[in-house]
């Protein structure tokens, strides 16, 4: 493990704990732990970041769906077809990712995060309203969720990872018509899935910093079983703002280290 300073670590523990409760809450807590391991570990090689934040998120988002399982009415049979679909995809971004470098992965979280929050401003009430009814669902779309969700977000997982989790959301209600609670917590067991192919490959390629990532993964299940059960009992609307604000502080510091610093 490379030496860090006591600073960054306190605030690495930090940004983990408050990305597995956005995480729990409506997907996301990538855009945070990510980047904050970027600019914590600036002479750390890109494939050791995205490996150690997979090591971290497994842990969180196990933790969010065990307590979401044993509340929320997951269509699990689906859950874990999706999953295993995923698991699959990550492990082929993961394999493509070890050749990803720090200065082409700025600019590409930034672009995700300015979409994530361009799609928060223009819908209002994402994570706070209940489900709409939709058009029955079909063997043909159960199969495009398989396929796309499930091998199509799965890859992205592996290769980039953040906004995994909201993606899944929403491809979830757009696709099944889950409510949004319900997408929430089915995307956690597909998550899982995710993270684990990317973290096999990225252990199998030796790009895991273990240390940290044990510690930042207790900080981390903290926040995503808090987060899961906040979103049970109160929805996930209130989260809207904090998700806005952070999302938005992480483009204008990256863009600032890419360009100005």
């Amino acid at each position: 493990m490379p030496d860090i300073p006591l600073t960054t670590i306190v605030l690495l523990c930090l940004a983990a704990a408050a990305a597995g409760w956005i995480d729990a809450v409506v997907g996301g807590g990538g855009l945070l732990l990510l980047p904050a391991l970027l600019l914590g570990l600036p002479q750390t090689p890109a494939a050791h970041v995205l490996g150690t934040n997979k090591a971290v998120a497994i842990v969180g988002t196990s933790g969010a769906a065990i307590t979401y399982a044993r509340t929320a009415r997951v269509p699990v049979r689906t859950a874990v077809r999706i999953g295993l679909a995923a698991l699959a995809g990550s492990m082929g971004g993961a394999f493509f990712a070890a050749g990803i470098s720090s200065d082409v992965l700025r600019p590409v979280i930034m672009v995700v995060l300015l979409a994530v929050a361009a799609f928060v401003l223009l819908r209002p009430a994402f994570g706070a309203a209940a489900a709409t009814e939709g058009p029955p669902v079909t063997r043909a779309r159960t199969i495009t969720a398989i396929v796309l969700v499930g091998g199509g977000i799965g890859f992205y997982d592996g290769l980039f990872g953040p906004g995994t989790g909201t993606f899944l959301v929403l491809a979830l209600t757009a696709v099944l018509h889950l409510d949004l609670l319900t997408a929430s917590a089915t995307a956690k067991i597909v998550n899982v899935c995710t993270n684990g192919g990317a973290l096999a490959m990225f252990a199998y390629q030796g790009t895991v910093l273990w240390q940290l990532a044990a510690l930042l993964a207790v900080f981390n299940l903290a926040g995503g079983m808090l987060g899961a059960r906040m979103a049970l009992r109160k929805g996930s609307g209130f989260v809207r703002g904090v998700l806005l604000a952070v999302v938005l502080s992480l483009v204008a510091k990256l863009a600032f280290d890419q360009w100005v610093g």
